[in-house]
């Protein structure tokens, strides 16, 4: 685990390091404890997408709520697909009603926004979570990124609408990546090897077969460093949490683990309107 990666007082967050010093800034990864689900959702469990009880899940909710600096106007916490939409929430978002914004979340791995106390999140149980922070142009984003996000470049996507929108540069980003399967856990076939490598990705760097079953790993962290280093974000503005969902199901969903019917990790960032 990263040395710079800490837990909330009562285990319920994770919060990260390198993040630490804008005081403006909150951001998290939950883990499963100290909520009300059961079974394979237990116990912190505030997706509403993955099969969990309703109530259970907004019971979980309003507890995050409770352990964020401020009560956020809004908590956004798209419907993933494995895809490329990413979503910017912005006055005309936010001017939307509830049922627009609801469908407005549909198909989305991706959040980006300027908005002060709205925390924007995403859900994982393995996939990886990555929280970006634009300190030049106050601007913010929440990525779900499993392989097969990972292959399609949906970081990059995230990285040159922040361009386009803000004028975001890599030497403005500071990056997250949280906790989510290692390569050590991360088996895959064949195909996912040449998926990445029709990508363009740098296999030596990030893909390893095991003697032992001749099967493919891959390492979806480094992946992720990669399109990250490629945008030119500094080395040391990149932070990984380091810690495998797989090895570490005591304290984090994991869906190979656990199966799909099972409980996910929300990971979120807020800038947070300071007052003089």
């Amino acid at each position: 685990m990263n040395k710079d990666i800490c837990y909330s007082y009562d285990g319920r967050l994770l919060e990260y390091g390198l993040l630490r010093p804008y005081s403006n800034i909150f951001a998290f990864s939950t883990t499963r404890h100290g909520g009300c689900s059961e079974g394979n959702y237990a116990s912190f469990n505030a997706n509403p997408y993955c099969g969990d009880q309703t109530d259970c899940v907004s019971r979980n909710r309003d507890l995050l709520v409770s352990l964020l600096p401020v009560e956020p106007e809004e908590l956004v916490v798209p419907h993933q697909v494995h895809a490329c939409e990413i979503l910017m929430i912005d006055e005309s978002y936010l001017s939307l009603s509830e049922a627009e914004r609801s469908r407005c979340r549909e198909g989305v791995d991706a959040v980006i926004t300027s908005e002060k106390n709205c925390c924007i999140c995403v859900s994982t149980a393995d996939c990886v979570p990555i929280l970006l922070y634009d300190r030049t142009h106050q601007v913010i984003a929440a990525v779900h990124d499993g392989w097969r996000g990972t292959v399609k470049g949906l970081l990059r996507l995230v990285l040159h609408r922040m361009n386009d929108r803000f004028g975001t540069e890599g030497k403005d980003i500071v990056a997250c990546i949280g906790p989510s399967i290692s390569k050590e856990a991360f088996e895959v076939g064949d195909e996912v090897y040449e998926a990445f490598r029709e990508a363009g990705f740098p296999m030596d760097r990030l893909a390893e077969r095991y003697l032992e079953t001749g099967k493919w790993h891959i390492d979806l962290w480094e992946a992720n460093r990669w399109i990250l280093e490629e945008f030119s974000v500094p080395a040391g503005q990149i932070q990984i949490a380091g810690i495998c969902t797989w090895k570490n199901q005591e304290k984090f969903f994991s869906a190979r683990r656990l199966g799909i019917a099972s409980g996910r990790m929300l990971s979120g960032i807020m800038i947070v309107e300071e007052h003089e």
